[in-house]
């Protein structure tokens, strides 16, 4: 049996990717996007047909300028996840705007937005995860949606007292980066790091055996691997959200792998429980220089990529 079938027993399986294709070579569970995959995807000729179905919808719209294309992109985040939920019989997770990542309401707003879009469309709000970057604002907002039914991915989250907040506020899912982490370290020491030692390894760990620990429900899918050890390590973790090239390596491999990460074994380890409260977040999350950069990088990137999106359509139109 190669790894990833090994994974499969052990762990949920997410695709982390917008390529269709990928999605039915490897069969995850579930698959994730954000605005860096979409555009990805977006200038493949493959995908094409899509960009081109969401502009021509608005073509005779009475929307103009910014408003036009603004409309033109929630549709093809719509319809890139229409196309995922025919292939994964799971959930999709879908971004709202990065540049939002500080407004409550805002986020709120653009979720309800997203969801009933799906709706529109015959699609069950429990196959929609509505991804979210992990800043106080961002947990509030979810915490809101999450008593109207809207499940959230609590994405860009890179430290404890981050998951602390999500669990305490009931969110549905969240995406601790692993690769990211392991990015930040390799910098700022000069070191390498087996997958035994990867910081980001160690991080998702933690969350893991904080979560079960206290018996919070909040789903953690470990996010944004470099490598496969990393994957391998966390072996029983809810969920691992994971790019095709390593779905590759993991398929090609028949390596035999057990789980690491076990909830009746997190049961038994003394941890200390940490304050949810808005004081202990900001400053613990302060405290962190790593989880305060790559919370920052990553929020700035996807909105890079989000106004690259903006321009791919106001050229296309």
């Amino acid at each position: 049996m190669n790894q990833l079938d090994q994974l499969k027993q052990h762990t949920v399986v997410v695709a982390d990717t917008g390529d269709f294709e990928s999605m039915r070579a490897y069969k995850p569970q579930d698959a994730t996007t954000n605005p860096s995959l979409i555009l990805a995807a977006s200038q493949k000729p493959e995908y094409r047909t899509i960009v081109d179905k969401a502009i021509s919808e608005f073509k005779n719209s009475s929307l103009s300028g910014a408003g036009k294309v603004d409309a033109i992109l929630d549709r093809l985040v719509i319809l890139f996840g229409l196309e995922i939920l025919k292939i994964v019989p799971g959930r999709v997770s879908t971004e709202v705007d990065a540049r939002l990542s500080f407004d409550t309401q805002g986020n709120i707003d653009k979720a309800r937005q997203l969801i009933g879009a799906y709706e529109k469309e015959g699609i069950p709000r429990e196959r929609v995860l509505i991804k979210i970057a992990s800043t106080w604002e961002g947990i509030k907002a979810a915490e809101v949606l999450q008593k109207e039914g809207i499940n959230c991915n609590l994405t860009l989250l890179f430290s404890l007292a981050q998951a602390v907040v999500c669990a305490e506020g009931d969110i549905k899912l969240i995406s601790p980066f692993v690769g990211r982490i392991l990015d930040w370290h390799k910098k700022s020491t000069g070191k390498d790091f087996a997958p035994t030692e990867d910081p980001g390894v160690q991080s998702v760990t933690q969350i893991y055996n904080y979560y079960k620990h206290f018996g919070y429900t909040t789903e953690v899918m470990g996010a944004s691997f470099r490598n496969k050890g990393e994957i391998t390590e966390l072996c029983g973790c809810d969920l691992l959200t994971i790019s095709p090239g390593l779905l590759g390596e993991l398929q090609a491999s028949e390596e035999p792998i057990t789980p690491k990460l076990n909830a009746a074994n997190a049961a038994s380890l003394k941890i200390e429980r940490i304050a949810g409260d808005e004081k202990t977040f900001r400053w613990l999350f302060n405290e962190d220089a790593m989880a305060t950069e790559k919370t920052a990088e990553g929020i700035r990137n996807f909105a890079k990529d989000i106004v690259k999106l903006e321009n791919l359509v106001a050229s296309a139109l």
